[in-house]
């Protein structure tokens, strides 16, 4: 698809802000937590960025995903896990700060993991053929689109604490706004094939978000992390970045069928956050050794 200059310009820069608005919550003692709780972090850092690309894969073989989809689908789960997920952890009694500390490092380390998963998905998937590809030049800048405004935002908090507190919440406003408006660009430019992607893709995005959380929160429990750990692994698992996939998608790879997943999980994940956290509070406590 003919990129727009708005759309090639506004994008990176809209998600610059977004990442700056990341980095305005985020201090130091974010990233040093990890020796507080290594097991939790490891759990949870294994299911987001092992167990997740894994299970889009097989559903995408299950599905026979087309290849644009199929690139769609592992973008998005190799996208870093998105700053809501420590709402919701707010909302059902998770562990807000080990969602903080774990959107952090899996930001960071998603920028080695992001491109590599990506760029093997276009090949396995052939999407070359259809005019799409993956340049590691172009990748590359998103390690300044996504670090370089953390950085600015956390070096902000440091140093005028007062004024990133003022600045984050009509940041976060406009990560929501900006979310939204991309979705709907997404789909509305897809129109006339809508329907067709969303009874590919949708169905697909759906058992992956049910299955992220449910799955996520199960084997956290398994391996001994205490309920709190668990939501936020859970949580840190099922939602994730999908402004930052949806922009690579559109403004990096020049296409709006790959940013179709992203845009429907979009929706999908928020709703069914909100339903897992209540199906959550419904079930007994079941009592487990704390994590070392």
């Amino acid at each position: 698809m003919d990129q727009s200059p708005a759309l090639t310009i506004g994008l990176p820069i809209a998600i610059g802000i977004v990442m700056l608005g990341l980095g305005l919550s985020l201090t130091r003692a974010d990233f040093t937590r990890v020796r507080e709780a290594p097991r939790a972090v490891i759990v949870a850092l294994g299911l987001q960025m092992l167990f997740l690309p894994l299970l889009a894969y097989g559903l995408i073989l299950l599905f026979d995903l087309a290849p644009l989809l199929a690139v769609g689908v592992m973008l998005l789960a190799a996208s870093p896990g998105g700053t809501t997920a420590g709402m919701f952890s707010y909302l059902f009694r998770g562990d807000v700060a080990l969602n903080v500390t774990l959107t952090a490092v899996n930001s960071v380390l998603t920028i080695v993991t992001l491109p590599l998963i990506t760029g093997w998905a276009v090949n396995h998937f052939n999407a070359e053929s259809e005019g799409v590809g993956v340049q590691l030049g172009k990748f590359g800048g998103v390690v300044v689109l996504v670090l370089l405004p953390v950085a600015i935002g956390m070096w902000l908090r440091s140093v005028r604490p007062q004024i990133a507190e003022r600045a984050e919440r009509p940041i976060k406003a406009f990560a929501i706004v900006f979310l939204v408006v991309v979705a709907i660009g997404a789909i509305v430019a897809e129109r006339d094939n809508i329907v067709e992607y969303t009874r590919s893709a949708g169905l697909l995005v759906t058992i992956l978000c049910a299955l992220a959380l449910s799955v996520g929160y199960a084997v956290a429990r398994g391996l001994r992390l205490d309920r709190a750990q668990g939501v936020a692994a859970a949580y840190e698992v099922g939602i994730q970045n999908t402004t930052l996939a949806m922009t690579l998608a559109l403004s990096v790879m020049g296409s709006t069928e790959i940013a179709i997943p992203a845009a429907v999980y979009s929706i999908v994940m928020n709703i069914f956050g909100f339903a897992f956290g209540i199906a959550l509070g419904r079930m007994p406590e079941r009592a487990v050794a704390p994590a070392v």
